[in-house]
């Protein structure tokens, strides 16, 4: 039986329209298929190795870890020397009401535990979202995203649950006394890099404040430099009282985490004992991992140079053909007139060795979320083919 065959029989599948690539390496920036063709990889994997891929100072972390120990037991148990250092170097990076840290396997997980914890905590049931996020796809982070088209087929989902919409101060209204939790995330993500107002975001924290909601800031996608800042929120003026993480945090491993200060997260610590709880979360490996992940990003000049580059990014793909292009950092989203053009862009540049992607909630817009070390010789190249498919596609 064929690879591809295989890939399409006896592994679940997302889609009816996969990307099919057969990747069999990848370095830096680039994947490479079985024929030795080079893609230049500008999603990071959907914004996880911002440092590339197999960064050599995580690879050198992950060896050193498996001389030592893999799976030793369920999280929050043993003391272990990778998962400790980890919380040890984030706590000098957070704020100082984000001082206690919990792993976990992945961002929806997250956001699960987050939502659970805001619940514990002020023994309230009501959560607020916002129409067109995306938090995840496990029931209680579906029932908090705000896409209807894939929500539908798994109702009933979480009650209790109400929307209003992005930088809309009248929908603060509906924050009342019986709200536990505002989930959002810092900026939408899937919606197409839908970026905040200062004066929302704090006008939402006030409102958190006077009726003792907790605010949960989602930085799946734009935590760990993706915006120029180790955290999105940290360039708005405002401090969560939950920050969920995951995607870049491990450098190419699966691992996630929910921070808080150490009296809310107590919470999950009784009534009942094993508030949440996972077999898997603070794996050592993916621990070390992340901990050389957030080495590296914070002792170098990586995030410090995103806007710089960023701005030599947008001025290459300029053309007449973009209605817009809404971008922090390198999260870009580059909107055309119709979800048809955007997809002949993707095929397009996929063809000619260029990994774009789409957007869940905002189909006439591609996505760019090129990893942090990202030369501005090859973003000159990238954005000279994605300029090639955009004239190629021309009505």
């Amino acid at each position: 039986m064929q690879d591809k065959e295989i890939f399409l029989r006896h592994l679940g599948q997302t889609t009816p329209f996969p990307f099919l690539l057969h990747i069999e390496k990848a370095e830096g920036l680039y994947l490479y298929d079985t024929e030795g063709k080079q893609y230049a990889d500008l999603i990071s994997g959907i914004g996880v190795s911002n440092l590339g891929h197999r960064h050599p100072k995580i690879i050198q972390a992950i060896q050193a870890q498996l001389e030592k120990h893999l799976h030793v037991m369920v999280y929050g148990e043993y003391i272990q020397s990778s998962p400790n250092k980890l919380a040890a170097l984030l706590n000098q990076h957070t704020p100082e009401n984000l001082s206690t840290f919990y792993f976990v396997n992945s961002g929806t997980e997250a956001n699960e535990a987050a939502l659970k914890l805001a619940k514990r905590h002020t023994n309230r049931t009501e959560i607020i979202s916002f129409n067109k996020s995306y938090h995840g796809n496990t029931h209680g982070s579906l029932s908090v995203s705000g896409n209807e088209n894939k929500k539908y087929a798994f109702r009933p989902l979480l009650p209790g649950i109400k929307f209003i919409d992005y930088n809309c101060h009248e929908g603060l209204d509906k924050i009342t006394d019986k709200t536990a939790a505002v989930i959002m995330e810092t900026v939408q993500g899937d919606a197409g890099v839908r970026i905040p107002d200062v004066e929302f975001l704090k006008a939402l924290r006030k409102k958190c404040d006077d009726t003792g909601a907790l605010l949960i800031l989602d930085e799946i996608q734009t935590g760990f430099g993706r915006t120029g800042t180790l955290f999105a929120f940290e360039q708005f003026g405002i401090v969560p009282d939950i920050l969920t993480m995951a995607k870049a945090m491990g450098g190419g491993l699966p691992i996630g985490c929910f921070a808080a200060s150490y009296d809310i997260m107590n919470s999950l610590t009784h009534q009942p004992m094993l508030g949440h709880i996972t077999t898997f979360g603070g794996n050592p490996v993916c621990c070390a991992a992340a901990l050389a992940n957030l080495e590296v990003l914070t002792t170098t000049n990586l995030m410090a140079d995103v806007n710089d580059k960023r701005a030599y990014f947008l001025e290459l793909l300029a053309h007449p053909d973009i209605v817009e292009i809404r971008s922090i950092g390198f999260l870009f989203a580059i909107e055309f007139e119709s979800h048809e053009r955007v997809q002949k862009i993707v095929d397009t540049c996929l063809k000619n060795g260029i990994i774009t992607f789409w957007f869940l909630s905002c189909n006439n817009s591609f996505r760019l979320a090129p990893p942090l070390t990202i030369t501005k010789d090859e973003i000159q190249s990238c954005a000279t083919i994605i300029r090639e498919a955009i004239d190629s596609t021309s009505p």
